[in-house]
């Protein structure tokens, strides 16, 4: 079912410091390199570049990522675990006249924005000839669309997921190609669900079928690779150091590679041919940054951390992707609210059992209302954040939200029968295609 929204389309991841940078349990020089990068920036105002420029970017760039008004296009794709109780999920009627079930109640405010699909199934995360493992399928297929390998090894095998294809072709535009956010602090790596790797539930970005994009959990990690370190009028002189810092990392990583190289049998090469890519990553990274140049930082305290409850841990990954797309760090995110096959208990609710024990109620009524209990909570959380982003005004007058298109999903169906079929989603559409 899909509503229509109001507009012409024609016109259209708490670690601790040493760790934090890796977002595996086993921490590698080239997954630390990975996350070194830093920027800083603002708000895009129309004081500061008149609003005009941006519809003349956005003709000369051929509305590449842009809205018909010139303003940025942003694109984000949310998660939740364990799939939803049907009954309670999806409403009734077509087009505009329909109604909102009891878990999406919480989206009124924004329902004109809505469009709510079914019909949606995930075939390759059926068992297939492969057996158990519904909840890494569900997660590992979700944006790939792939089936993915059956191994609990290092020789994972997934697909690019679509967010990658979308940074691939649009991710220049801004600091960083893309964003990818977590609220599960604490990775597993091994067999993670029946033979499955963890990589498959721990991540939703693939930026390779073999390289998962690892999400950060930490919400003050993840403002200071934003924006930098330190206090409001202290972080362009932070990024400075740190640009420096990096250098002579690379400096020295280069020169070690290349006396090593001359010593490796031609296995041991062609993985120092990956690392060194790692490297050229950064280096492309801080060139990128430096051309965009640095803009005085936001006037916004860095969060101290993953905070004690969940709900404030969530609403506070929210709201760093909405500074996010609002400076134009980026407009390409993904947000992993909890690994599928989450048990996490919801006190905060009153539910003591974990989340996955209740999806497998077996038609027990009790069972039944805390699992749609818990449905309804993360909606209440992603209801904030649209609502949020329908009040920030965006570079053209329009809203935030209005210039976005957020899918809210999950890869998991019925969590009791771990079905595929007829997948939970709604879609707050943006002004155009991104």
């Amino acid at each position: 079912m899909a509503s229509k929204p109001d507009y012409n389309h024609e016109n259209e991841s708490d670690a601790q410091p040493g760790h934090c940078r890796s977002r595996f349990a086993s921490l590698s020089r080239r997954h630390f390199l990975r996350g070194l990068g830093a920027c800083l920036a603002l708000p895009t105002f129309e004081t500061l570049q008149p609003f005009g420029v941006f519809a003349a970017e956005a003709k000369s760039a051929g509305q590449l990522a842009t809205s018909p008004t010139g303003a940025p296009l942003r694109m984000a794709f949310v998660y939740f675990p364990n799939g939803a109780i049907p009954a309670n999920w999806w409403p009734t009627g077509e087009g505009q006249e329909f109604e909102l079930n009891r878990t999406m109640q919480p989206l009124e405010n924004v329902k004109e924005r809505l469009q709510i699909f079914g019909g949606l199934d995930h075939v390759n995360a059926t068992p297939g000839p492969d057996g158990a493992g519904d909840h890494a399928r569900a997660s590992g297929t979700f944006l790939t669309g792939v089936r993915v390998k059956k191994t609990a090894g290092a020789d994972i095998h997934a697909g690019i997921s679509i967010d990658q294809v979308a940074a691939n072709q649009i991710g220049h535009l801004t600091r960083f190609p893309s964003l990818e956010l977590t609220c599960d602090a604490v990775r597993k790596s091994g067999n993670c669900d029946s033979g499955y790797s963890c990589a498959y539930q721990y991540n939703l970005s693939w930026r390779s079928p073999t390289q998962p994009v690892a999400p950060e959990p930490n919400p003050r990690l993840l403002f200071e690779r934003l924006f930098g370190a330190g206090a409001p009028g202290e972080r362009k002189e932070s990024l400075k150091r740190r640009q420096e810092q990096q250098r002579s990392i690379l400096d020295f990583v280069l020169d070690d590679a290349r006396s090593l190289q001359r010593q490796l049998a031609s296995r041991d090469k062609q993985k120092l041919d990956e690392y060194l890519g790692s490297v050229r990553e950064i280096e492309k990274r801080i060139e990128h940054a430096e051309r965009l140049d640095a803009t005085p930082d936001p006037a916004v305290e860095t969060p101290a951390g993953i905070p004690a409850s969940f709900d404030e841990y969530i609403q506070i990954m929210y709201d760093m992707m909405i500074l996010a797309f609002q400076t134009d760090s980026t407009r390409i995110a993904t947000f992993l609210l909890a690994n599928e096959g989450s048990n996490r208990a919801f006190p905060e609710i009153g539910i003591a059992e974990g989340h996955h024990f209740l999806t497998h109620h077996r038609n027990k009524q009790e069972m039944i209302d805390k699992v749609a209990g818990i449905d309804l909570w993360y909606m209440k959380q992603f209801a904030r954040f649209l609502e949020k982003m329908e009040q920030t005004k965006d570079v053209d007058g329009n809203s935030l939200l209005h210039n976005s298109m957020i899918v809210y999903g999950s890869g998991n169906a019925d969590g009791n029968r771990h079905t595929h079929v007829n997948c939970p989603s709604s879609w707050p559409a943006a002004a155009a295609a991104a």
